[in-house]
This record gives structure tokens, C-alpha cells and sequence, in this order.
């Protein structure tokens, strides 16, 4: 639904999106991360058509955006980070008026309104005008408006800032059941974000795309993925671990616990096991690490970043 191909975005002599490309099919929630100034607002906004690129094309759904983008909006649903909202206006009349600028009117728009408050929990405050809101229910109204004219394509810019741990747990569960049918494409710096809620996820750096995989297949790059934490009694025990052959690094930590880290990622709790059973070692309280996305994220961006600065967009 989303085709991405050599975008470019200049920002006079600075570079904040250098060769994106990428594709997204229906039911995929797309994780875009990348630390500040990375390029991926600056990309979310080539993809809705609210920024034009330097060079380089965006289709949705087949329509080039550059080109026709009356008719590729009617298909997108974007959520910017920060969302112009009418202060003086109340949730349910700025609602309505979205929905009349998206071409709705009478017991259409009436629906569509009711739908929107209803699907983001919006109904406490409908009456409400948005300067008395809260930053969760300026979240949630700027969420609603994206979702008005039921797109096929979801476009969201850190669509949980400012929201609390239960705010953020209904909004990534509104994502899941909408996500079937859809391209859900978020921007976000919250890595917990990007595993409770993405199927896919692309990092970009220095406005370089430097991964884009699953997010359990990313957290296998990472340092601590396979290493095995375990209490362990007998003796020599860590001698003994550092003449297995898949183990590159011992440590012992704190609370007394031995930590086995493999050489290049191989699974070697089973060897550690063996070990033990040969050793006539007691071993308890075994933990095999999945890998963590932070880890992947600090090494790729670091890397990938060192000696560059970009345009914070």
C-alpha cells in the first residue's frame, strides 16, 4: 500500500533524508525509529503528502503522492506530532468540522463524529472545548481525526506522547484491531512501543534507513542475545565455561550469578547444561536473554551516526 523509493529531502545545504526506500503491505504496523533528527518526521511527511521531496517517489495504494495528492490523502490518515487543534473549539465541533473539510455532511458526518469519539474514548470530554483538555485527550482528539474517514493507511507521528501507562495500553490496543486491514506506519523513540505493537520495524540514522526487520529478528543483533544468566555451585566453574568452544565472555555479576555470553549469538544453555551435568555442578535459576531492541538501536545509531549531524526534523 506505501512505496517508497529514493526519497530525498533537503534542507538547504543539509541533508535530513538521504535514498528511503521501502514498501508496506496491508497488516503490517511499521515501527519508524531513529534517535532526534534522524528523518523520520521529515519522512512521514513526504509519505502524507504534507512535504514535498527533493527527489525520489511516494506511492499509496498505486497514486503518486507528489503528483495527485488530492486523491492520495483521501486515502491516508495522518496524525502529525503535533496537531493544529482549535482551542476555542469543543472535541465534537473541531470533529465535525474535519469530517466536513474530508467532504462529509448530515447523518454521515454525524456518525462518522460519533464513531471517532467513541473508538478514542473521547466521550467525557466531547463537550469540552480543547484548551481545557489534557495532553492524553489532545492525543486522543488528534487521533480521532485522523481516523474519521476510516483510511486505509494510518499515519502516526509519537502517537502516545504525554499519554499514562493505561492511556497507552488502550491506544496500542486500538492500533492491533485496527492493523488488519490497514498499513499503520508509526514514528516513535519508545522502544517498548515498537515491541508491544509492531510487526515491522525500520531504523534510520543520519537519514539512512540501517535496519528494517522484525522486531524479535533485530533483537537477535544484539549483544545479549542468547546470553545465559544462572546461579551455579561446584568448582571451577567459570574456568571450565571459558574451554567451551560457543562461549566468548564470562561474568560474574552482583548477586553472585554467572552470566555466559556465546561468541556469535549460538544458543548455549544446552553446553552450559552439559557442563554442569559433567561437573556434577548445582545449577538454578537459568535465564536465556532474547536480545534487547534498545541495545541493537544504540549500536546501529551510534555506528552508523558517529561524526554526522543532521537537521533535527
Amino acid at each position: 500500500m506505501i512505496k517508497a523509493q529514493g526519497l530525498v529531502r533537503d534542507f538547504g545545504r543539509r541533508r535530513a533524508v538521504d535514498g528511503v526506500s521501502f514498501e508496506v503491505d496491508k497488516g503490517t504496523v511499521l515501527g519508524f525509529l531513529g534517535p532526534n533528527g534522524a528523518g523520520k518526521t521529515t519522512t512521514i511527511r513526504m509519505v502524507a503528502g504534507f512535504l514535498p521531496p527533493t527527489s525520489g517517489i511516494v506511492e499509496v495504494k498505486g497514486i503518486n503522492v507528489a503528483s495527485d495528492p488530492v486523491r492520495a490523502q483521501k486515502n491516508i490518515g495522518y496524525m502529525p506530532e503535533t496537531t493544529p487543534l482549535y482551542e476555542d473549539m469543543t472535541v465534537s465541533g473541531f470533529l465535525r468540522f474535519i469530517a466536513e473539510v474530508r467532504g462529509f455532511s448530515g447523518s454521515e458526518r454525524e456518525r462518522r463524529v460519533d464513531r471517532a469519539v467513541e473508538r478514542c474514548f473521547l466521550q467525557p470530554v466531547a463537550g469540552q472545548t480543547i484548551d481545557t483538555l489534557s495532553k492524553g485527550y489532545r492525543q486522543r482528539t488528534c487521533l480521532a481525526q485522523a481516523l474519521l474517514h476510516d483510511p486505509d493507511i494510518l499515519l502516526l507521528d509519537e502517537p502516545t506522547e504525554g499519554l499514562d501507562p493505561n492511556q497507552k495500553q488502550v491506544v496500542r490496543d486500538m492500533i492491533r484491531e485496527m492493523a488488519s486491514e490497514r498499513v499503520i506506519m508509526l514514528s516513535t523513540h519508545v522502544l517498548e512501543e515498537v515491541e508491544a505493537i509492531c510487526t515491522r520495524a525500520i531504523i534510520i540514522s543520519a537519514g539512512k534507513v540501517v535496519a528494517d526487520d522484525t522486531p524479535a529478528a533485530l533483537k537477535t543483533r544484539s549483544n545479549q542475545y542468547n546470553a545465559v544468566t544462572f546461579s551455579a555451585e561446584g568448582e571451577g566453574i567459570v574456568p571450565a565455561l571459558e574451554q567451551l568452544p560457543n562461549i566468548g565472555k564470562i561474568e560474574t555479576i552482583d548477586d553472585g550469578k554467572i552470566v555466559a555470553f556465546p561468541k556469535s549469538g549460538e544458543s548455549i544453555a544446552a553446553d552450559i547444561l552439559a557442563a554442569a551435568q559433567q561437573n556434577h555442578w548445582t545449577v538454578s535459576d537459568i535465564k536465556v536473554d532474547e536480545g534487547r531492541l534498545d541495545d541493537v538501536f544504540r549500536q546501529i545509531t551510534t555506528t552508523e551516526d558517529a561524526g554526522e549531524k543532521e537537521v533535527a526534523v
